[in-house]
Parts: C-alpha cells; structure tokens; sequence
C-alpha cells in the first residue's frame, strides 16, 4: 500500500483554510511513497514531510498558527496552518489509517 491512499476521504472539517491545502500538498508529495511498517516511522514521514511543504515542525512549534503564502487561496485564514489540528487529530488520523491497512 501507498502513503497517498491514506488521505482518502478527507476531514470534513479543518482547523484554518490553509490545513486542507496542506493535506492536499502532502498527498502529492507522499502518493508513491509505501507506508512505514510502524506507527513511529509513519508518523516521521509525516512530520517530516510537512517540515518540507511548510517549513514548520509540528511538534516543537509553539505558535497555534503560522502563514505559509504557498497554502494561501483566498478566505479569512487564508495561508493559515493551524498547529493543533494538525498534532492532535491530522497526524493521528494518518497514523490510524495506516495502521488499518496493515491489519
């Protein structure tokens, strides 16, 4: 299996508008990538990833959000990656569905 089935279907709901750019932008990046056998080493790729596409570590920035113009399409939050929603339910999310395709 590849990292980019695991993105499918998306969160119905986003923490700021520019998560689900990001989420999009990571699939890409991540599509023919096979997924980790464990749930640390996914969870790595992950985090890594999005230190590439958004130049922020999701697990030591202490900003609830930061503005990457690349995730910027128009909107209110425009941009905005919001820190939480991606540490407490994205990556958890990702990580459950890989462990899914496992069992």
């Amino acid at each position: 299996m590849r990292m980019g089935s695991l993105f499918t279907p998306e969160p119905e709901q986003w923490g700021l508008r520019g998560d689900s750019h990001l989420w999009r932008a990571l699939r890409e990046a991540l599509e023919e990538t096979s997924i980790p056998a464990t749930e640390d080493a996914v969870a790595s790729l992950l985090v890594d990833r999005i230190k590439d596409l958004a130049d922020v570590d999701i697990l030591l920035e202490r900003q609830e959000a930061v503005y990457r113009e690349q995730f910027a399409h128009g909107g209110m939050s425009s941009g905005q990656i919001h820190i939480p929603t991606w540490r407490d339910r994205l990556i958890p999310l990702l990580i459950a569905r890989a462990a899914g395709s496992r069992a």
